[in-house]
């Protein structure tokens, strides 16, 4: 597997290029890093392939808010200026500034 460059960062909004769900990434993985039975859940014709990043959401549809994890192919830049309205978004992040959230400063012990 080669490993790429992830397209997408933490803190940028995104929606799914086919399902109606949008959400703001909290987590980048290298290649795909879920489990052998989530991705068989993924029906055949549209599983994408393990070796390209996959990005952790707070995702949101028009009924309810939840994490998704979703391969880069299925990704493209959401231009709406709406706000994400997860409850989860501050834990992770503090303003959104220019479309992008700005994530919060981790502490180190």
């Amino acid at each position: 597997m080669q490993l790429r460059q992830a397209k997408f960062s933490i803190g940028q909004i995104v929606k799914h290029r086919i399902f109606p769900f949008r959400g703001v990434i909290f987590d980048v993985d290298p290649v795909y890093a879920n489990t052998e039975e989530w991705w068989n859940a993924i029906p055949e014709p549209v599983r994408p392939n393990k070796d390209q990043p996959f990005y952790h959401l707070l995702a949101e549809n028009d009924e309810t808010e939840y994490v998704a994890y979703v391969s880069e192919q299925n990704l493209l830049i959401d231009d709406s200026d709406n706000p994400v309205r997860h409850p989860q978004l501050k834990e992770f992040f503090e303003a959104q500034v220019d479309g992008v959230y700005k994530p919060k400063e981790r502490v180190s012990h």
